[in-house]
């Protein structure tokens, strides 16, 4: 076996892995939940299937897809990578265009879409959108402030769709980067998600500073009791500069990955630490190793945090798009992107990327 095989057929096992974790839970919570993720289960591995048959046509694609919808925000967070990359001429895909490029995501394999933006429930049209496509998963990362009675009823009754709520530590640490009071509002919104039985998660953004917070138990216990069952830790990306000193040491990134290997232990929730976690697949997921990136625009990119493109969805299909130079020009350069000391491998070699494009632009 190869080693780009290798790594597949572990992310793979790892997916299937998850999903079964996440029916073991559900088996003792929510017997509705647990037969929905039994059928996924079975969904995930015909999307496995159908990846590899387009692999031996020579296109790679990935399990995995971000989507980041619009450039809309209802806040202004300190250190937004959405916000920072933003340009005020960018014209987001239409509604109309976001469903084809879901659809040919499913006939291709893609089983996983990861709605962003922005704040993604500024385009509730989105969420009728993955309503029709039950193959595949949509976890929703959002700030939650837009979620009401109307949506709760619509995650209940669509269950492929997974709301995964940002916050930031305790309501000091989210105060402080997301603005005064959202904390006391997510502390009325988690209940109702947990009332009335809805799988969801929280993203929490990990910084130097409130590492100690949220790797600690009482915080995790806290969220835990109040019906989060899927934890994202996503290391800080310092987009801005000013921003740099929020990154986690050395000595922080071994300690998170021990502290998720320790909670999956000791809690019933699943536990996901990004990019720390894409070490046992050889590194750096991105660039369609793993996932890949499109733009609110349009544009198909290795990563949210390296938003370079050679190629936009709005002129070719995503098959097509897949076959992007600019892509496959890193991931034929994987070594150069190994996870050796932690971190965002492409953020760090953020200049050669740029270079690769122009490179490509310039062919």
């Amino acid at each position: 076996m190869s080693q780009n095989q290798n790594y597949i057929q572990l992310m793979n096992q790892s997916i299937g892995r998850l999903f079964k974790d996440a029916l073991t839970i559900s088996c003792k919570e929510d017997l509705s939940q647990a037969f929905f993720l039994l059928q996924t289960i079975f969904r995930q591995r015909k999307a496995a299937i159908l990846r590899h048959k387009w692999q031996k046509k020579g296109i790679g694609v990935p399990p995995f897809m971000i989507l980041s919808i619009t450039h809309q925000c209802n806040l202004r967070c300190k250190g937004c990578y959405a916000q920072a990359h933003h340009h005020s001429s960018d014209t987001e895909l239409s509604t109309g265009r976001l469903r084809e490029i879901i659809a040919e995501a499913r006939s291709l394999g893609i089983g996983i879409s990861l709605l962003a933006g922005g704040e993604p429930l500024i385009r509730p049209e989105i969420l009728e959108i993955a309503a029709g496509f039950p193959e595949i998963i949509f976890p929703v990362f959002s700030n939650g402030l837009l979620i009401n009675d109307k949506l709760i009823g619509f995650f209940k009754k669509h269950k492929n769709i997974v709301p995964v709520i940002s916050i930031e530590g305790d309501a000091e640490d989210t105060d402080g980067r997301r603005g005064a009071g959202v904390s006391q509002k997510l502390n009325q919104i988690l209940p109702l998600l947990q009332d009335n039985h809805i799988f969801y998660g929280v993203s929490l953004t990990v910084t130097r500073m409130n590492f100690k917070t949220i790797t600690g138990e009482p915080f995790v216990k806290d969220l835990h009791q109040h019906g989060c069952r899927l934890f994202f830790y996503v290391e800080y990306v310092p987009v801005k500069e000013t921003t740099a000193d929020w990154v986690l040491s050395e000595q922080q990134r071994k300690e998170l990955l021990q502290a998720t290997q320790r909670m999956r232990l000791q809690f019933p929730s699943l536990f996901i630490a990004f990019p720390g976690d894409e070490e046992q697949f050889g590194g750096c997921l991105a660039a369609g190793r793993g996932f890949i990136h499109i733009s609110p625009d349009g544009n198909l990119e290795p990563c949210p945090f390296s938003p370079y493109s050679d190629t936009n969805l709005n002129k070719v299909s995503l098959k097509d798009a897949l076959k992007s130079r600019l892509l496959e020009t890193i991931r034929n350069s994987h070594d150069r992107l190994k996870e050796t000391t932690g971190g965002c491998a492409l953020w760090e070699n953020r200049e050669w990327v740029n270079s690769l494009l122009k490179e490509t632009q310039n062919e």
